[in-house]
């Protein structure tokens, strides 16, 4: 897999790298910044855009979506503080399941503009911690979706039993606990029921979310004035050069919103933000052959780059050559046949791309995996085996 898509200077830098430079993390901020902006400018300018921190929440990505994002999604009293020294008086969603009374009274104390509730249980902790203090909140519903609509979905969070949100009767059963001058204050409606659907799909779901919301609203006169209609837009993996079309999502989101007149509409994208703006710079350590079948053996793995194990994909990669080669001895080497990439872990898992055809591949060459700028280093098992943690370099900061 030899497809160029290194930008230009994320292609110039990892020239340089080498050794112990390596394995690296290198990001685009400048390619980020235009990718935002694109994104901005093709969503309605009355829908709200929220970044789900969790997909990359290194500073520096942060502060370059700054401009085009309303605010941050957070899941965790980790992220939620992170995110706040990071991007200081942002807007800040805490949302996610699990959350403890130390993480409540912190979002608590540092103002968390909404809370995204996910049971009866953590409403009553909530009301009770806020101690009168007015806090917004959004329930978090699970409703259900026919098997049609989940189809395409790479991952689901709803519409099936999970332990994410509530059912619908669940949240009729909240309603009693929110009322309009109360502690706890309902602003609306949040769902995210899956990840991995196209443009014309995730508008098919937004607008379930919407009329849901609506027809709650009406039926007990609640004046909802928002709905988060979640992320999980697709990132094809298997086709690095192709793009979610945020011009179709703009323009459906864009009826759903005439449809719901009164209803503010927020989406909270992670991975098809910043997936994009990332490459893994890695080296070839060495090239063998066992019965029959070629294996690169990189520096790094898995451990740096969860997210091929993660998916169980082959992840796409660019060869860099390189011209020279340090030893006396003949250059391992594979040459138009299928190479299994893998990393230093001592485990057969270990695996980042399999059976992927090259024209050449040699001990020396660099590897840049794309798509590395979303659920990589973040999700990964650093301190296994305690090989050294990657470099990381921000171009254009």
């Amino acid at each position: 897999m030899n497809t160029s898509f290194l930008t230009a200077p994320a292609a110039a830098l990892a020239g340089t790298l080498a050794g112990d430079g390596l394995p690296a993390y290198v990001y685009d901020l400048t390619a980020l910044d235009a990718h935002a902006r694109e994104i901005r400018d093709a969503l309605p300018r009355h829908v709200e855009l929220y970044y789900a921190a969790k997909a990359n929440p290194e500073p520096p990505v942060l502060r370059a979506l700054a401009p085009y994002v309303t605010g941050y999604e957070v899941a965790s009293g980790g992220e939620l503080a992170h995110v706040r020294e990071a991007v200081p008086e942002r807007p800040l969603a805490f949302g996610g399941p699990g959350k403890t009374e130390t993480e409540l009274r912190r979002a608590l104390e540092l103002g968390v503009e909404r809370f995204h509730v996910e049971s009866e249980h953590e409403l009553r902790l909530l009301s009770t911690l806020a101690e009168g203090r007015p806090v917004d909140v959004l329930l978090r519903v699970n409703l259900p979706l026919t098997d049609e609509a989940l189809g395409g979905a790479a991952l689901a969070m709803g519409g099936r039993p999970s332990p994410f949100g509530l059912d619908p009767d669940r949240v009729e059963r909240c309603l009693p606990l929110l009322t309009p001058d109360g502690t706890l204050r309902l602003r609306g409606i949040h769902a995210h029921l899956a990840s991995g659907l196209d443009a014309p799909a995730q508008t098919a779901v937004a607008a379930r979310i919407a009329d849901w919301t609506r027809e709650l609203s009406d039926r007990h006169g609640l004046g909802l004035t928002e709905v988060n209609v979640g992320g999980g837009m697709g990132v094809d993996y298997a086709r690095p050069d192709t793009r979610f079309d945020w011009k179709a999502y703009g323009e459906g989101l864009a009826e759903v919103a005439d449809r719901n007149p009164g209803l503010t509409l927020r989406i909270e994208p992670g991975r098809a933000l910043t997936a994009y703006c990332g490459w893994y710079v890695t080296e070839v350590l060495d090239l063998k052959h066992s019965r029959g079948e070629a294996f690169a053996v990189l520096r790094g793995g898995t451990h740096h780059l969860r997210t091929p194990a993660a998916k169980q994909h082959d992840h796409p990669f660019q060869v860099l050559p390189a011209a020279s080669w340090p030893h006396p001895w003949p250059r391992p080497a594979a040459r138009g046949e299928p190479v299994t990439l893998v990393g230093q872990l001592c485990t057969p898992k270990d695996v980042l791309a399999r059976g992927v055809p090259v024209a050449e591949l040699r001990a020396g060459d660099r590897v840049a995996f794309a798509m590395a700028g979303a659920y990589a280093w973040n999700i990964s098992h650093h301190d296994f085996l305690m090989h050294p943690e990657p470099g990381f370099h921000y171009l254009g900061e």
